[in-house]
């Protein structure tokens, strides 16, 4: 179906219109629309513009008003000070506009006119290492992006650059050909990827043990990294052991975050191996990396050590070794090359900032970005705890993200159970909704703050059913189809020929503007926009819900039913912008 132009879209293009008539110098001018609290909206386009060609502000104003047509959409304009416009919009206009929305599958959101394809490095844990708070924001900032622009139109190639190569696999092969039954399975059944982690971490504490105490252990571990590198297939079977293990660990990990991760689309460092050589010798024939000290590097004339000097991107270490910036730029080629990526979106700690820099400009250098293809760096702060320091447990370690999921879901469960006052839900209901209100309420106290800045971690405000939370929006949402159920054979229906309550109209206009808050965030790679959208909508539907009856005491018919048309798009939008979000809408609370 046809995408469907919001009020906001209409007005403004016809004051743009009522604009070029009034004053034709200026071209195609935008007046600047907004929200306004002094009337639907307001233009505030026109000051700049009557400064410009040197005109009086209020009479182009008021030209403008003669210019624009009323009552279809128009109710009212009114210029106001020095040449501000407020505009409302007739009552007819927005049941007819969410009408139109209602009629189609996607809420009237249109498809991007030219959409292009985004390569999204997000969730990125490390082999035979265990995952814990910092590896949450990449996760989830990463699978509510994908969603949002799969949902605009957007190609998504999903990339999981996990951590799988490097020198400390040396001592974790060394160690399992020394002891070769560490990894074998006790037991099968649900608790493999618990359990794969629990023997991955033994063996690494143990290897770690052995390789700070024993030389010629030390020694051998070394000579397994060359044998590693050189490709000896004995070797790499062995390395291969780690990586499976690992990943059946973190995929039941993100399974428990209620997150999709595909085989495929988990491409590790070892990935680009083959790639990395050809990648140096390519920045080094173009001059982009250069020799300095036996390495191969690229220098930046605005980056500086703490001496003053230049502090370059090492590409290859002086002792042939290839560091991260190799493998980070390899895999740029890949995605550019192979996969026909447009667009690069690092999801990545804000902490990596510079590197990212460095190497988007050398990849810039080497003609692998440009006009045509660029990249992002999503950067996101730190997970705090309630004290406002990075997120600890009381022995000072970092928090294992499974404690984590676990302790969220356990506390829902009590927010449910409590809920549930007339012991409607079975118990297995009550722990179904626990994991959709728990581990919800995690992914939305992540999307809800800007992704720049750090959050503090703080379960009972994450669950808690007031304030901006998702528990909230989950028990406006189930409240909704709670009254869709009783209105029995009552149906949803709109009716533009009413006049609106102004909680009806607040509504209604909001609702209204759900394609604007997704564009925004799309484009600008914000989900937090959408969040703050959908907790206002279930915050204006409360304010609608108190002070318009739409069961009881019953309206007319026709009021009934234009209310519950209005009920049902409200809870349309919030399961659609939730999904977005990944987060569950269960129908009964």
């Amino acid at each position: 179906m046809a995408s469907v132009h919001s009020l906001a879209s209409t007005v403004n293009q016809r004051v743009a219109d009522a604009l070029s008539a009034a004053l034709p110098e200026a071209g195609a001018a935008d007046p600047l629309l907004r929200r306004s609290d002094r009337a639907d909206f307001q233009a505030n386009g026109i000051l700049a513009l009557a400064k410009k060609a040197k005109a009086n502000p209020r009479e182009l104003a008021t030209q403008v008003v003669a210019g624009l047509p009323t009552g279809d959409v128009i109710k009212d304009i009114e210029v106001s000070g020095p040449g501000f416009l407020n505009i409302t919009v007739t009552d007819r206009a927005i049941i007819d506009t969410l009408a139109a929305r209602a009629a189609d599958d996607r809420l009237g959101v249109p498809l991007a006119e030219k959409p292009g394809t985004t390569v999204i490095d997000y969730a990125q844990p490390n082999v035979a290492k265990e995952m814990h708070v910092g590896h949450l924001r990449s996760a989830v900032i990463g699978a509510a992006m994908v969603e949002i622009l799969e949902f605009t139109g957007e190609k998504v190639v999903r990339r999981h650059h996990i951590g799988d190569w490097g020198t400390q696999f040396g001592m974790l092969i060394q160690y399992l050909t020394e002891h070769p039954h560490e990894l074998d399975h006790k037991h099968g059944g649900p608790e493999e990827g618990e359990a794969a982690m629990s023997s991955l971490n033994r063996l690494y504490k143990a290897s770690r043990v052995l390789f700070d105490s024993d030389d010629d252990f030390k020694a051998r571990s070394r000579n397994r990294v060359v044998a590693l590198q050189a490709g000896d297939p004995e070797t790499l079977a062995l390395w291969q052991r780690f990586v499976d293990e690992s990943k059946l660990y973190f995929y039941s990990v993100f399974n428990k975050l209620d997150m999709e991760i595909a085989d495929q689309d988990v491409v590790g460092e070892s990935g680009y191996n083959a790639m990395l050589e050809e990648t140096c010798q390519i920045l080094e024939d173009s001059g982009v990396a250069v020799r300095s000290d036996g390495a191969l590097c690229v220098f930046f004339d605005d980056v500086k050590g703490p001496d003053g000097k230049p502090s370059p991107l090492i590409v290859k270490k002086s002792n042939g070794g290839y560091g991260y910036a190799a493998t980070d730029l390899s895999a740029i080629r890949d995605r550019v090359r192979n996969l026909g990526a447009t667009t690069l979106l690092y999801v990545v700690d804000a902490r990596q900032s510079l590197h990212f820099r460095m190497v988007f400009e050398t990849a810039r250098r080497a003609g692998w970005l440009n006009e045509d293809v660029h990249a992002v760096q999503l950067a996101f702060g730190t997970v705090l705890g309630k004290d406002g320091k990075p997120f600890k447990t009381r022995e000072g370690e970092t928090v294992r993200l499974v404690d984590l999921l676990d302790e969220a879901v356990d506390r829902a469960a009590v927010v449910v159970r409590e809920k549930d006052t007339r012991g409607e839900l079975t118990d297995e209901e009550i722990a179904e909704r626990a994991v959709q209100v728990g581990i919800g309420a995690i992914k939305y106290a992540d999307l809800s703050t800007s992704a720049s800045r750090d959050y503090k971690f703080d379960l009972d405000q994450m669950v808690s059913l007031n304030g901006d939370t998702s528990v909230y929006l989950q028990y406006a949402y189930a409240r909704i189809q709670s009254i869709l159920r009783k209105a029995g054979d009552r149906k949803p229906a709109a009716h533009p020929e009413l006049e609106l309550a102004p909680a009806e109209r607040a509504l209604g206009l909001h609702l209204d503007q759900f394609t604007e808050t997704l564009t925004e965030a799309a484009t600008a790679y914000e989900p937090h926009k959408l969040t703050a959208y959908l907790y206002q909508l279930a915050s204006l539907y409360t304010t609608f819900y108190d002070q318009c009856p739409v069961i009881k005491p019953e309206p007319a018919p026709d009021v009934a039913e234009n209310r519950l048309f209005l009920c049902d798009l409200t809870a349309r939008t919030l399961h659609q912008g939730m999904a977005l979000l990944g987060i569950r809408t269960p129908e009964r609370l």
